[in-house]
């Protein structure tokens, strides 16, 4: 059947090829309009085989679609339905069990502003630990320091006195006794008279000794010491002291009876005593000089490991006092700073009422918990299957993405029960990050969602107040909003400052609205804000750190990644530019066709551009047998069969996936190679094998094998896969395009259109577009968009004289062909020209 053309350029039932196209097009009967002016040219029947596959296809979606029969059964019987069921359950349970951990914690901090006042449920009693601890730190204060006795000084001041007489005995005068011994004494002649006098007949007497023995107890009563330790005694809460000897015996004693060794007054202190004890006269002065001279040494120092050992004993006495708080009492007030008192009182009081509680209250509680997280858990798991593909068909996905949302949110729970004072941080920057992850891994819709509902999980575990979730969503939707595209660093660390201002914010906003306006709630509220915003800092931070391994270990493209393989210098490109230069120049125009396109329809224009960089390096193994690449005149498709062509040409695609494996470039980029001709037929080379078995069976030869009935169409379509995304869509529809317009004899706008909308209606028609969410509306965008694009890069020049050579009476006639599309069967042999037309050279 002979092409045909609509001139009302409209689609209608009786124009479509089969029922796939019609239950397209009634799919979206809402952008009907966008598909006026269109020109349908293609041939009317299609392949049994191809129909009768679309039918199929039809019949499941219908089934799926309607509810009826068993379609409703089919997701049931799902691999993935199973491992999501199985994801859900342990998410469900790890944040459920930390949600329930959380309600059990008082979730208040020492030094907060209370939001609201809590009373006691049922009566409880405890012992007061701050009033304990306070009495344990008195009695230390209070406990009694320990000094022990310098081995060997009593002793020995007692020992030389005792035996002062015996050498006054042997002496006649004071100049015959050592010198030393004389002045350690100051010992004088009436000195040792009077020393003599206490000598008996054959020893000394009985007062002497009592004289000595009284003043060594003395100097064991007032012990001496250095100033540091007299300084401490004097300043100490405690006015008394222990005292233990070299014989483990312990006396308690006033502070007061210190003497400072450093003091003035040492030396008169230390007559009193000597006096004291019954020494007289020049007797007196000899005890005196023997106490002072040479000099005088503390008789006791301090003892830290016994004096820690007695405040440990005088703690251990203290009694924590009982505090009774009865039903109904208040435990603290909206807008008290909360004590340590008022805290303990808060622990007690979830504990009486967790005691209060029956099995079965305690059972339902904990369900109620859980089912709330079961429930914002399914909001989740149902925006990933109806409106993520993504996460849906792939486990893994699915798994990882529950563990970033499971992970954080248990990250913000712990952390904000434990430390309740950084719950502005704690609560709020797990959910931004994930925002941002998922922004960046995804898209802004998703990221939107998922922040959402994840704020909604924190808050709803934590029992957090609405406030709070507005913080929560003002911090994602600025996230979202900044987020669009990632084409440098500062992008990220922009999102930082923004966000960070966004939440500190509404922070200060919320805070101002649920505390009372007393000093130190304002004061909170602008610590609040503070780390708020500290938060938003800290997640752009730590995403600046992490993204590469993001990138790497979840396949994510960012605009970083993609400016960076844009690059010219590339070590690809760069091969492509040597070997291919003429599909390098192809690639160049469809990225700047594919761009433009792609901003027209709101898809990612830097991803479609790069991707139409590299859609075609599997062409640089085989270069020459691609046209573009061809000297003219040349063609070694000429010296081959349809057959051995169609393989090569076919092969470029697997080629460049090989290339694009061994050069590691992204996974997004593998749909480019693989599906930018989907499962099209290459026409060129069919048709030559069509002409071919005409040929052979006109002339009366034998064509064997699978050639008895001619070549199939099946037997020349690209493998594929078809697209799946706009982009991949996108680049397909230029690919062809931009093929077809370099064989253009005129290319003028209105032939490029025409031309463009012919290529994209067949396209349309063969179902290339059946696996991706291109609407009628996008592809009639991306039509006006190429269209354009292409018109101002083949516009027309001026012909300047002279610019060509002349020979005087010739006229050069140029034929211009009348199928667009070159010879290897990249282009779309669409018939745009009634007869071939002449260019008049003169």
């Amino acid at each position: 059947m002979r092409p045909t053309r609509r001139n009302e350029g409209i689609f209608s039932s009786s124009g479509l090829a089969d029922a796939h196209v019609r239950a397209k097009v009634s799919e979206n009967r809402s952008d009907s309009s966008a598909v006026c002016g269109w020109l349908i040219i293609m041939p009317r029947e299609l392949s049994k085989p191809s129909i009768r596959a679309r039918t199929e296809d039809l019949r499941r979606e219908i089934e799926q679609s309607s509810g009826g029969g068993a379609g409703w059964r089919l997701p049931l019987r799902s691999g993935n339905f199973v491992w999501a069921v199985l994801i859900w359950a342990t998410f469900v349970v790890l944040v459920g069990t930390t949600a329930t951990w959380s309600r059990q914690q008082p979730r208040v901090g020492v030094g907060r502003v209370m939001m609201q006042t809590r009373t006691a449920v049922e009566k409880f009693s405890f012992a007061d630990e701050a009033a304990k601890r306070q009495a344990e730190t008195m009695a230390r204060a209070k406990a009694a320091r320990v000094y022990v006795s310098v081995q060997g000084l009593l002793g020995d001041i007692g020992t030389s006195l005792e035996s002062l007489p015996l050498i006054s005995r042997e002496a006649g005068s004071a100049e015959q006794l050592e010198p030393g011994l004389r002045q350690q004494f100051g010992l004088t002649d009436s000195a040792l008279n009077a020393l003599r006098d206490e000598i008996g007949e054959s020893e000394i007497s009985g007062e002497w000794q009592d004289r000595v023995g009284a003043l060594v107890r003395e100097l064991s009563l007032h012990p001496l010491l250095d100033a540091k330790a007299a300084q401490l005694e004097s300043q100490s809460l405690n006015k008394e002291m222990e005292l233990r000897r070299e014989d483990g015996a312990a006396t308690i004693v006033p502070s007061s009876s210190t003497i400072n060794i450093e003091s003035p007054e040492v030396g008169a202190r230390l007559r009193e005593m000597a006096k004291s004890a019954g020494f007289q006269g020049v007797l007196l002065d000899v005890v005196v000089t023997r106490l002072t001279l040479p000099s005088i040494k503390p008789t006791f120092v301090f003892d830290p490991a016994a004096t820690a050992g007695s405040q440990d004993a005088a703690a251990a006495t203290v009694i924590a006092p009982p505090v009774t708080y009865p039903e109904g009492e208040v435990v603290y007030r909206r807008g008290d700073v909360l004590t340590a008192e008022q805290l303990e009182a808060t622990r007690q009081a979830i504990a009486a009422e967790q005691r209060k509680q029956s099995f079965g209250a305690m059972v339902g509680s904990r369900a109620a918990v859980m089912g709330m997280i079961a429930a914002i858990a399914a909001a989740m798991l149902g925006y990933a299957v109806l409106f993520v593909p993504r996460i849906r068909r792939n486990p893994w996905r699915m798994g990882a993405i529950a563990a970033l949302l499971g992970l954080l949110a248990i990250g913000a729970i712990v952390a904000s029960s434990l430390y309740p004072g950084l719950v502005a941080i704690a609560a709020t920057g797990p959910t931004v990050f994930c925002a941002v992850a998922l922004c960046i891994a995804y898209s802004q819709r998703i990221a939107l969602a998922f922040g959402a509902l994840h704020g909604l999980l924190v808050c709803a575990a934590m029992d957090l107040p609405i406030g709070h979730f507005a913080v929560l969503v003002a911090g994602v939707g600025a996230a979202v909003w900044q987020l669009k595209e990632i084409r440098d660093r500062d992008t990220l660390i922009r999102t930082g400052v923004v966000v960070g201002i966004a939440l500190a914010a509404a922070t200060m906003l919320v805070n101002l609205v649920q505390l009372p306006a007393t000093a130190p709630a304002i004061q909170q509220a602008v610590k609040d804000a503070m780390f708020a915003g500290s938060a938003g800092l800290g997640v752009a931070m730590l995403m600046l750190f992490v993204l590469p391994t993001m990138e790497k270990s979840f396949s994510i493209t960012t605009g970083l990644t993609l400016i960076e393989l844009r690059d010219p210098k590339h070590p690809l490109l760069r091969q492509l530019q040597q070997r291919a230069p003429g599909t390098y120049n192809h690639s160049l125009t469809l990225g700047a066709l594919g761009e433009a396109a792609a901003d027209a329809i709101g898809a990612d224009g830097l991803l479609t551009y790069v991707g139409a960089l590299y859609h075609d390096i599997g062409k640089m193994n085989k270069p020459d047998y691609f046209v573009e690449n061809q000297q003219p005149g040349f063609n070694r498709h000429d010296k081959l069969s349809p057959a051995m062509s169609l393989l090569i040409i076919v092969g470029h695609v697997k080629d460049g996936l090989e290339l694009a494996r061994e050069f590691n470039l992204p996974r997004s980029l593998w749909h480019f190679i693989e599906s930018h001709h989907g499962t099209t037929l290459v026409e060129y080379f069919f048709h030559r094998a069509k002409r071919r078995a005409e040929t052979l069976w006109k002339a009366g030869g034998e064509i064997s094998g699978e050639e008895d009935d001619g070549p199939t169409e099946m037997e020349y379509r690209y493998p594929g896969p078809r697209p799946r995304t706009k982009e991949a869509a996108i680049v397909m529809i230029c690919d062809a395009v931009e093929s077809a317009a370099r064989a253009m004899a005129d290319p003028t706008p209105s032939r490029i259109d025409t031309l463009v909308r012919a290529i994209a209606t067949k396209r349309l028609m063969d179902g290339q577009f059946d696996e991706c969410d291109l609407t009628l509306r996008d592809l009639n965008k991306i039509v006006e968009a190429v269209s354009r694009t292409l018109a101002s890069i083949y516009h027309g020049r001026i012909a300047y004289p002279g610019d060509e050579p002349r020979v005087a009476g010739v006229k050069t006639v140029v034929p211009v062909a009348g199928t667009i599309g070159d010879r290897n069967g990249n282009g779309s042999s669409v018939s745009t020209e009634t007869k071939p037309r002449e260019r008049v050279r003169t």
